[in-house]
């Protein structure tokens, strides 16, 4: 597949530079010296003479060329421009990694209020946004339920003015969109606060509507009591709620606790304060509208619903329950049990335990969902919790930056499917790993990135050329953490030439994503957006190759793109 692109004159001169060297004279290049070029700079240690002659035969035009077995200038430039040479690994656009593995080995592309497509005080909820976040390859949707009038629940950001939609049709999109670009499972996280006779219309709605795709009872397959894998639950529905104890064996827990596990996703009526938080958001936005006068009517709302017998036949590997300490889930937690926390108690977590959190990680899986401050639907960054194996770390798919071009990179391997493996660091039980460390004891993998050059950059609104710099990133552990800056070019949107060498060392590659972002130094302490590209440090290919820009909402700028050089040891 061809990359149609304007080429500007100093990429070809770039290029036309690679073909001289390896053409030494002639004027074609021969297969033997394109393959000498794949092996010494494109570091393609795989390729052989058929490699070279399939890639004359893919991009050579001229008839002679072919007859002799050589490339053309112009072949050789279709080929450097092509996907081939793209930044992204290619054989990462498809599902490539070991899909048997149980649920918990895996980062799961996860949304928070998902129905939202603004913020979570007076934002609109549409349908729209759950097939969005579908369509963007995500796995974990969440869906607010309260009750709603004729006996229909309905979906919102409870006590705000966000507008309602029915559950019904929000399963029913689900029902249409759920398997459009992933096979993989879909869990649909309920944060449940209906009465229970409207819970029992929720489960008649989804086996209704969802049908054999809705998982209604566990899999008949040994598992040793591991969680099955995506493998195993290829088009099939996961309901995460809370399940009545009544249906579990019993495990010792207090009487208290058992009432706890029964109850919604948290109290309802609780003062609002992070450090508390539980599976239950709602109460997060509740605080802001409340004045004193109606605190006194928090004892009406004392009493607690339990989940309805119908909607708990339902739950099956995905039980919500409430995350006390890494020790009480080593001794109570089973695995198709998993909890829900806060972003700022998990990062405390994080700070204090960070190998018990890898480890609990290892188990079972854990959601991580923005504090309720951030009112106005902004996302924390996922690395952080990602560094220590949660699975479903939940983002805001309608707000766009910095977090979900992470998320973004992160799901764009594995085929884009919204299940990516966790690395061998983090699913280790022989070795304890601390995110928060600066000393792992692993070899460091020295990273050269030379950013060589630009391409038909946009042009802001204003139609005046921009004065372009690169920022590169690398998000992983903190100690891997880093940035680099090119220079500015001034006025030079169509072809901006860097030739910027920047060195990385990194201790767990495995983990790190790579962001390339483009900005337009607008003022001397101020710049503005242009286009971004981000992508697993693991998906990277090793030569000359072009990074692909992709804009604010993630949409491709083509023929936008930077030239660069890649190596690492």
């Amino acid at each position: 597949m061809l990359k149609k692109s304007k080429v500007p004159q100093s990429r070809r001169a770039e290029i036309m530079g690679l073909f001289q060297m390896y053409a030494e004279g002639l004027t074609t290049l021969p297969a033997s010296a394109l393959l000498k070029f794949l092996h010494k700079t494109q570091m393609q240690h795989a390729a052989n003479i058929d490699t070279a002659e399939s890639l004359i035969d893919k991009y050579e035009i001229e008839k002679a060329a072919i007859e002799s077995r050589s490339m053309t200038f112009e072949g050789f430039l279709r080929y450097m421009e092509s996907k081939d040479c793209c930044l992204f690994q290619q054989t990462h656009t498809s599902v490539y990694q070991d899909m048997g593995q149980p649920l918990n080995s895996y980062f799961i592309s996860s949304s928070h209020n998902t129905y939202l497509t603004g913020d979570q005080l007076v934002g609109r909820s549409h349908l729209d946004a759950y097939v969005s976040a579908l369509r963007k390859g995500c796995r974990c949707l969440e869906i607010d339920c309260w009750d709603g009038p004729d006996m229909e629940p309905v979906v919102y950001h409870g006590y705000t003015l966000t507008t309602k939609i029915l559950f019904k049709d929000v399963i029913a999109t689900v029902a249409q969109h759920a398997f459009e670009v992933s096979a993989f499972p879909i869990i649909l996280s309920l944060e449940n606060h209906c009465c229970r006779e409207q819970q029992e219309v929720m489960a008649q709605h989804l086996i209704s509507i969802l049908g054999d795709k809705l998982l209604k009872s566990p899999l008949d397959h040994p598992t040793s009591g591991d969680l099955p894998s995506p493998n195993d639950l290829k088009y099939k529905i996961l309901i995460k709620n809370k399940k009545l104890r009544s249906q579990i064996k019993a495990d010792n827990k207090t009487e208290a606790e058992e009432s706890a596990d029964e109850g919604e996703d948290g109290d309802e009526d609780e003062e609002y304060d992070e450090d508390e938080e539980d599976e239950d958001e709602g109460h997060q936005s509740k605080a802001k509208f409340w004045s004193p006068r109606k605190a006194g009517s928090k004892k009406k709302m004392k009493k607690k619903v339990k989940v309805a017998q119908a909607l708990s036949d339902l739950v099956i590997y995905a039980r919500s329950v409430k995350f006390i300490s890494f020790s009480h889930s080593k001794d109570n937690q089973n695995c198709y049990e998993n909890t829900s926390i806060a972003e700022k108690k998990a990062r405390k977590l994080i700070k204090a335990s960070g190998p018990d959190f890898v480890q609990h990680n290892r188990k079972f899986l854990s959601r991580i969902y923005p504090a309720g401050s951030r009112t106005s639907s902004s996302n924390y960054n996922p690395q952080e919790f990602w560094n220590v194996g949660a699975q479903i770390v939940a983002l805001n798919f309608q707000s766009l930056g910095l977090p979900m071009d992470l998320n973004d990179g992160r799901f764009r391997d594995n085929g884009g499917c919204g299940y990516t493996l966790k690395p061998a660091v983090l699913m280790s039980s022989e070795r304890s790993f601390d995110p928060n460390s600066r000393h792992h004891h692993l070899k460091a993998t020295h990273l050269l990135l030379k950013v060589i050059s630009g391409s038909n950059l946009p042009l802001p609104k204003s139609g005046k050329a921009l004065d372009p710099f690169v920022r590169v990133e690398i998000h992983g552990i903190p100690s891997d953490s880093h940035n680099r800056n090119t220079h500015t070019v001034k006025n030079n949107s169509l072809s901006p030439h860097w030739d910027t060498d920047m060195n990385f060392s990194i201790s767990v590659p495995e983990l790190c994503l790579v962001r390339f972002c483009v900005r337009d130094q607008t003022t001397l302490f101020r710049s503005e957006f242009v286009g971004q590209y981000t992508l697993p440090f693991t998906s990277l290919k090793k030569g000359y190759r072009w990074v692909p820009l992709q804009s604010r909402d993630g949409c491709s700028l083509d023929p936008a793109s930077l030239f660069v050089l890649v190596w690492h040891s």
